[in-house]
Parts: C-alpha cells; sequence; structure tokens
C-alpha cells in the first residue's frame, strides 16, 4: 500500500516519494537536452517522462485535497469570535 505522499504509478516502475520522481523527471530532461539520442531512446525516455509527470500530478493533487481538507471549516468547530488587535 502506498502513502499519500507516495508517487502513485500502476506498473510499480515510479520512484516512491515525489522528491524523488520529480529528480529523475530533471535528470531526463536534461539527458534530453544534452544528448544525442535514438528515436527508441528518445520514445523510452519521454514515455518514462509521461509516467513520473502523472505520478508527480497524482502527488500534487493528493497534498492539495488534503490542505484543502485541513483549512475547511468543520462543521463540528466550535465557532470563535473575529476580534482585531487594533
Amino acid at each position: 500500500m502506498m502513502t499519500e505522499t507516495n508517487a502513485v504509478d500502476t506498473d510499480g516502475a515510479s520512484p516512491a516519494t515525489f522528491e524523488e520522481s520529480l529528480a529523475e523527471l530533471e535528470a531526463l530532461v536534461d539527458r534530453l537536452e544534452r544528448e544525442d539520442l535514438t528515436l527508441e531512446e528518445s520514445l523510452a525516455a519521454y514515455a518514462r517522462g509521461v509516467t513520473l509527470t502523472r505520478a508527480c500530478q497524482t502527488a500534487l493533487e493528493t497534498a492539495e485535497h488534503r490542505i484543502r481538507i485541513l483549512t475547511e471549516p468543520s462543521v463540528d468547530a466550535p465557532l470563535e469570535p473575529f476580534s482585531t488587535d487594533d
């Protein structure tokens, strides 16, 4: 079972965390920009990049959802008067 902070990949080939996925994606882009790759290597790198991008997007969406949950007022939370310190 993967935790919410882990990157998600259906084939299990993604690094475990968002940070690892992002670092691998950055390295992959760097490799594509500076090396002369064959068509097959380029296609494989592109496919890997898509997988990593999806994993990062899923992790970001999960984090955003968690933030929304934490910042939304709870219906059970007691109301507190708003006061300003002038």
